[in-house]
């Protein structure tokens, strides 16, 4: 009896032994990663969805994600490196000023953004005279504040005033105080405006431009140096682009998490949102990068010479699409 205890025993350590190192080894080889996002927003979902479904650790990633009040903010960590990857809307005005980054993926090619205003304001006309706010200048909303300005026929801080007022709770605090009198907001973000008693009184997406808005960025010294571990992340990206389109409760209960709320509405809305406008397989838009060198053309007289494929890297998407990485996407996600 003592001798069938034995061998039990040994045969048990023998196969944790060859279980238990293997174990640890796939533990040991995950890389740790910083990954950055300016916004608490539907636009940077997938990036939570990546990190909490478990798809940037299924491709060998232990990511970090840090949170930056704004896209400025995060654009400076990028370009001082730290963290080596962001989900931004305003890389192309830092490449502009020299620095090197670049587009590896990109969830937006539209401003989905809507105005939101005070009562007193019913329609965008209304708009002149008064103080718009945005999360700084140089963002994504800054830029579709200008754009949606020119529209108008109306000039910025001469026919309405552009503010800074950081992000969206910030921006909907000082529209209660009375220091601004209208912003832009995300499908999310104008849920709880409209809740507060404020109008969504024009859609962005009406105006029809395609302009290139968040992405996944990083730097070609990074790319060269790290290319393994920037395929990783991407792969994480692109599954959670798929994974968000196939589970609406999955992603809404990581949503909530992020968003501290667990209003249905809210929820639905980002889910929602982000199916509507991120397409499976998430290029860059050279079309929409060109739109907005043509914007800046006038301020920075380098958009003019510049070309929209020198703000991308999009080998790692084509490596994907030739290995069959969106194929295996759409069979696992029908």
């Amino acid at each position: 009896m003592m001798s069938r205890t034995r061998n039990f025993f040994y045969f048990f350590l023998l196969a944790w032994l060859f279980l238990f190192p293997h174990t640890t080894a796939r533990a040991q080889e995950l890389k740790k990663i910083k990954i950055g996002y300016p916004a608490v927003s539907y636009n940077q979902i997938h990036i939570w969805v990546a990190k909490d479904a478990g798809f940037f650790r299924k491709y060998g990633l232990d990511a970090e994600l840090i949170f930056f009040r704004g896209g400025q903010l995060a654009t400076q960590a990028l370009v001082a490196g730290d963290p080596p990857i962001v989900n931004i809307g305003t890389l192309v005005q830092a490449g502009l000023q020299g620095h090197d980054v670049v587009l590896i993926a990109s969830s937006e090619s539209a401003y989905a953004y809507s105005v939101v205003a005070l009562p007193s304001i019913t329609k965008v006309e209304q708009l002149k005279g008064k103080r718009f706010g945005v999360s700084g200048f140089g963002s994504a909303s800054h830029n579709a504040a200008l754009i949606l300005l020119r529209k108008l026929n109306l000039e910025p801080n001469k026919d309405v005033s552009i503010l800074v007022a950081g992000p969206t709770t910030d921006r909907l605090t000082a529209m209660s105080a009375g220091s601004i009198d209208a912003t832009l907001l995300t499908p999310t973000e104008a849920v709880l405006a409209k809740k507060r008693g404020y109008g969504e009184i024009y859609d962005l997406l009406d105006m029809g431009i395609e302009v290139q808005g968040n992405g996944f960025a990083t730097t070609r010294a990074y790319i060269k140096a790290n290319r393994a571990t920037v395929k990783a992340a991407v792969k994480g990206y692109v599954e959670a682009i798929y994974y968000i389109h196939n589970n609406a409760e999955g992603t809404k209960a990581i949503v909530g998490k992020y968003l501290r709320s667990t209003d249905q509405e809210v929820l639905s809305a980002a889910h929602q949102g982000f199916v509507k406008l991120v397409a499976k397989k998430p290029y860059p838009t050279l079309k929409g990068i060109q739109f907005l060198l043509d914007e800046m053309g006038n301020k920075l007289p380098q958009a003019k010479k510049a070309k929209p494929e020198q703000f991308v890297d999009l080998s790692l998407l084509q490596e994907l699409e030739k290995e069959g990485f969106f194929t295996e996407m759409t069979k696992r996600y029908p």
